[in-house]
């Protein structure tokens, strides 16, 4: 199958898909799955193996392509997704989380409680997912509230539009290091973190600027009735015991980008030497999450939590189950697309796609994430689709996405596309509501108005910047 056909065949497949997972409720896994495998089939792939010498994806059977997709996922980016939410268990459990917010209000001020509450999601998020930052930050959230007299809306909708921004766009949050794996960016995921938090920027000034406008515009029962503040700061800290020190609560995440940072500096300067290979063996992200881990767990045995540590790796690992898994369909959904033509029809009509470009993922993601609800899915699915920038057959080559910095882009164009938008079908969009003491007609207007507001922000960035670059 080639040309028009196939076009149309790759939409109907991606249809069949959202409606699986989001009207039928079918798992993300066994629905991408069952997609890739019968999308192989309609367009005319190999039903059983060729020789072992055939190893060009368009030569290869379904089986063959199946398994390199799945495996090729988890090998690159596995360990990694599972390394960084570790370390966001650790946070949370040891109330290093919640000194990590301390430590902002006290660089921002208590006079700007909705820019100190958003910059605590968004660093808070960085390594927690955001639906337990929101349940970890809620408290100081309604603390300051009711300090401050700052619209309860206005104080809800920045949280979660800081949550929202790293949650999407910076690693290692599971989504963006899985985009940045399937996009060949697994070695250099400082250059995917300092991108995303770039893009972040003009994402968080729309969505602060629009929560002062909205919290003028709706009101909740917290705004009314200061009683439904249940506990103070104080008595938040008074529940974690003692918190740990700024040092120890940064380490976890500072010391690995640190590490990263540093591998990338002595890789573009050329070095060389026995120092040198140190650095870029810790500064490998699996060492560098890894050394990550190890100061969490001082934090847990400091917290007098030790005993809890094999409880919380088993509570982490039912988490990052799924995750994993979805992002291996994802990838095994971008080999059957790049051996079914798909790419190669897109490079021979390269004039007409070149105008779209970059608006290519985050239109896929947009799209993906508007009809089944799910962040991480959109983006683990949209990067699958897209493939490695190194890869001469993948789609990001076709768009013209071929080096380090636009792959980046690419990355942030899918996390922008994910946050467009948060709605009924978004367990955020619930937890956002809830905890805000908000209507469903009332979290339309909030919550998945900022994340249209944000999303359209950071894709006017990161067209920006694809032109610089």
């Amino acid at each position: 199958m080639s040309g028009l056909p196939l076009i149309v065949t790759f939409v109907i497949a991606i249809a069949v898909m959202i409606v699986a997972i989001s009207k039928f409720k079918l798992h993300p896994f066994l629905a991408i799955m069952g997609t890739s495998l019968v999308l192989a089939i309609v367009v005319g792939l190999p039903l059983i193996d060729i020789a072992a010498t055939e190893t060009t994806p368009a030569k290869q059977g379904i089986a063959t392509i199946i398994g390199a997709g799945f495996s090729g996922t988890f090998s690159s980016i596995g360990i990694v997704i599972i390394l960084g939410a570790l370390v966001g268990t650790l946070l949370e459990r040891t109330g290093a989380a919640i000194k990590l917010a301390d430590l902002v209000v006290k660089v921002v001020g208590k006079k700007n409680p909705e820019l100190a509450i958003m910059i605590m999601g968004w660093i808070v998020s960085i390594p927690v997912f955001c639906d337990s930052g929101f349940v970890i930050l809620d408290p100081i959230r309604k603390a300051l509230r009711r300090k401050t007299q700052a619209s309860s809306v206005a104080m809800t909708v920045a949280l979660s539009a800081g949550l929202y921004a790293s949650h999407v766009l910076i690693p290692p949050t599971p989504g963006p290091i899985a985009a940045a794996g399937s996009a060949g960016l697994a070695d250099n995921l400082i250059l995917v973190m300092g991108m995303g938090a770039l893009v972040s920027i003009p994402a968080l000034i729309a969505a602060y600027f629009y929560a002062l406008y909205i919290g003028k515009k709706v009101k909740t029962v917290e705004d009314e009735d200061d009683s439904l503040v249940s506990s103070t700061y104080d008595q938040l800290v008074a529940e974690y015991g003692k918190l740990p020190s700024g040092f120890n609560a940064l380490a976890p995440i500072v010391l690995p980008i640190f590490l990263m940072a540093l591998s990338s500096i002595v890789v573009a300067f050329k070095m060389s030497g026995q120092l040198v290979t140190i650095i870029r063996f810790l500064g490998n992200p699996v060492l560098a999450l890894t050394v990550g881990l190890l100061f969490g767990i001082v934090l847990l045995f400091a917290s007098g939590k030790k005993d809890e540590f094999n409880g919380l790796t088993n509570d982490t690992l039912k988490i990052v189950g799924p995750i994993l898994f979805v992002t291996a369909a994802g990838g095994v959904l971008g080999r059957v697309i790049a051996s079914a033509g798909f790419v190669e029809y897109i490079r021979a009509n390269a004039t007409v796609i070149a105008g779209v470009g970059i608006f290519f993922p985050f239109l896929i993601s947009a799209i993906l994430k508007t009809a089944q609800g799910s962040s991480t899915v959109a983006i683990v699915t949209t990067a699958g689709i897209l493939g490695s920038y190194a890869a001469s057959d993948s789609l990001m080559v076709a768009l013209g996405l071929n080096t380090p910095v636009l792959a980046a882009l690419a990355v942030m164009a899918i996390g922008a596309g994910s946050m467009t938008v948060s709605h009924a079908n978004d367990s955020y969009f619930w937890v956002v509501t809830n905890f805000g003491q908000m209507k469903a007609e009332e979290g339309y207007l909030t919550q998945t108005a900022v994340t249209l507001v944000m999303g359209i922000a950071a894709m006017i960035s990161i067209f920006a910047l694809s032109l610089i670059f």
